[in-house]
């Protein structure tokens, strides 16, 4: 039975819930799963206690939660020679027609990489949620001009979420078979 690392950063929940649905997938398939947020809570997750990492974060202001970001700067040699995936959250990957926005999604993440020496197996980049209810008033009217200007929806009286459930647990599927294929 493999271990398995999830560490996230979120700042709304959706990136939370994304780590949580991961874990309990990963768990029916065999694997023993700890999901533990960045920052003072992973201060005891090391690396080299896991068969495989999943770390999951979100976009905001051009960068990933520094907890996350702090986290990998320390522990990058623990992660090299062994699986190891990112899990990028952003509502912009939903834009797939306009190239320039996923140019600068791919610059995010790749700063990430450079700035903490990671580089891990898999990257996937994952549609978050709108959760305008969770807002404050400022970030929800700053959300849904954003929204509008994007095509998305607009209605702050309630949530969006656009992750792909399915997606995602194709991809916990495809992540325990990669940590469980003989080195």
């Amino acid at each position: 039975m493999p271990r398995i690392l999830i560490l996230f950063g979120t700042t709304d929940g959706q990136t939370a819930k994304i780590a949580r649905t991961l874990g309990e997938e990963l768990r029916t398939l065999g694997a023993e799963v700890d999901v533990v947020r960045a920052g003072a809570d992973a201060s005891a997750s090391r690396p080299e206690d896991y068969a495989g990492i999943i770390v999951a974060a979100s976009v905001h202001v051009r960068r990933y939660q520094q907890p996350v970001r702090r986290w990998l700067r320390a522990h990058a040699a623990g992660l090299r020679g062994k699986p190891t995936a990112f899990l990028s959250v952003c509502l912009a990957v939903l834009q797939k027609d306009d190239e320039q926005v996923q140019r600068d999604i791919q610059t995010i993440i790749n700063g990430l990489l450079t700035a903490t020496g990671w580089q891990p197996t898999i990257v996937r980049k994952i549609p978050g949620a709108l959760l305008y209810t969770r807002y404050n008033w400022l970030v929800r009217m700053v959300m849904r001009q954003i929204a509008r200007t994007q095509g998305r929806d607009t209605d702050v009286t309630r949530d969006y979420e656009y992750t792909n459930w399915d997606d995602l647990r194709a991809f916990a599927r495809e992540f325990h078979a990669l940590v469980e294929r003989p080195a």
